[in-house]
């Protein structure tokens, strides 16, 4: 009996043969252009297009963090121009209980994926692309729907999952909170309510724009953006040349957006997973910055301070309290962590300069993947930009063509390198040679 893959292959085929005899409009059986919504059994909506002109390849769209409405695509820009070149487009809202929607997602997504399959029957190929929080989800359907999809399309994902997110971004709020302001009681975890994170996010941000005016405030903000991960560019064309410079930048990213959004998102995990997933008691916090890629511009800049390091990394290290809930991180590691067992073609590509989901996440990964057995099937590319999912649209396209060739051919060869992904890209990719740095504050 045919199942899986090889079952979609044959009714596709079968839908092309009565194509070219004239029996059906569609590229494959039952195919039928339109616009298409809908709603599954557990409450999650959907949404689908299907041009006229369908190339029989059908992308199934993961949208990011945010509130829980249907999207296909990642922007009006793109959907367009894939409908324009023949894809059909479906993804799903996620079903919750918050906008960390990771325990109900992957099946949701699916699910989408079969209503859609009833009114127009199988794809010859499936694409699973996911931006930001959704890649997460994608690359957790190249671990679960190998039968069901030919490849992946991860952008800016957060493939390092929600345990290393939450510490590592614990760490950066606590050094803010402790070395900047130790007599204000700052609550930075187990959020009772979205007021509650907002109030701390507030607090957080207001600490590292007071902190700015002195050179000793510039040191620890510079600390706390390296144990966050954050990149010196945040702005500008290219990236401030000197140590100073790019505090700068790093206090903007998190007094402009990085502290507003993550802290106020801690609640929206906690509630989907029960709990508090983040620690740090028992983190040595000079170990943990020694593995830091930003380790010299903090020392330069405490040293330009008159301010002792190790002194202020030994009171993180001493004062550290914060413990995890263990129910939260089993819900955490079963719903919202990669294992790297990819089970089909997957393509990653993210900016150099991230501030929400560090490019650091993807050194993780691929050691993960690797770890797996799974090596041959991941590529990695990088676009020299600064901004989450700050992605060209050209860009993105020209990773969803390689990625199709990796499909076709059963090869990489050299579809996932710089120069070829910036020819696909027509000449304005950015696609550069990049080696991310590790994941600092990883723990999972």
């Amino acid at each position: 009996m045919t199942t899986g893959k090889g079952y979609r292959r044959v009714l596709a085929l079968i839908g092309t043969i009565l194509v070219a005899l004239g029996l059906t409009s569609g590229v494959a059986a039952g195919a039928t252009s339109g616009h298409y919504t809908g709603q599954l059994p557990d409450g999650a909506t959907w949404v689908a297009d299907v041009p006229a002109a369908w190339n029989g390849t059908t992308i199934l769209y993961s949208h990011g963090f945010g509130p829980l409405a249907a999207q296909n695509a990642p922007n009006d820009e793109t959907r367009q121009t894939l409908l324009g070149s023949g894809y059909a487009l479906v993804g799903s809202s996620y079903s919750g209980p918050s906008w960390w929607a990771l325990a109900s997602a992957v099946d949701d997504q699916f699910g989408a994926l079969a209503a859609l399959e009833r009114l127009t029957g199988p794809a010859r190929r499936t694409i699973a692309w996911g931006t930001s929080m959704g890649g997460l989800v994608s690359a957790r359907e190249a671990e679960a729907g190998g039968h069901r999809l030919d490849g992946v399309l991860s952008t800016c994902g957060l493939v390092a999952g929600g345990l290393n997110l939450n510490n590592y971004q614990l760490d950066g709020e606590y050094a803010l909170a402790h070395l900047l302001a130790p007599t204000q009681d700052v609550k930075l975890v187990r959020f009772a309510s979205p007021d509650e994170a907002n109030a701390s996010a507030a607090a957080l941000t207001k600490i590292a724009t007071d902190a700015q005016n002195s050179p000793a405030g510039q040191a620890r903000i510079a600390l706390a953006a390296a144990l966050m991960n954050e990149p010196g560019w945040f702005t500008g064309p290219t990236p401030p040349a000197d140590y100073a410079g790019q505090e700068v930048q790093q206090q903007q990213e998190l007094s402009q957006l990085v502290l507003g959004f993550v802290v106020a998102g801690r609640y929206q995990i906690e509630l989907a997973a029960g709990g508090n997933s983040a620690f740090t008691a028992g983190v040595d916090y000079r170990a943990l910055l020694s593995g830091s890629s930003h380790a010299r511009q903090v020392r330069s800049l405490y040293r330009a301070a008159g301010l002792d390091l190790d002194a202020d990394l030994a009171t993180l290290t001493r004062d550290a309290d914060i413990r995890p809930d263990p129910q939260a991180v089993r819900t955490l590691a079963r719903t919202s962590t990669a294992t790297g067992r990819l089970r089909v073609p997957t393509l990653d590509i993210h900016t150099v300069a991230d501030q929400l989901v560090p490019v650091e996440q993807e050194d993780w990964y691929g050691k993960e993947v690797r770890r797996a057995g799974a090596g041959s099937l991941l590529r990695q590319a990088y676009v020299d930009a600064t901004g989450h999912c700050a992605f060209r649209t050209s860009e993105t396209i020209a990773a969803l063509h390689a990625l199709e060739s990796r499909i076709e051919t059963g090869r990489w060869a050299d579809v996932a390198e710089p120069w070829r992904l910036n020819a696909a890209a027509g000449g304005t990719g950015r696609y550069v040679r990049f080696d991310p740095p590790m994941l600092t504050g990883a723990r999972r």
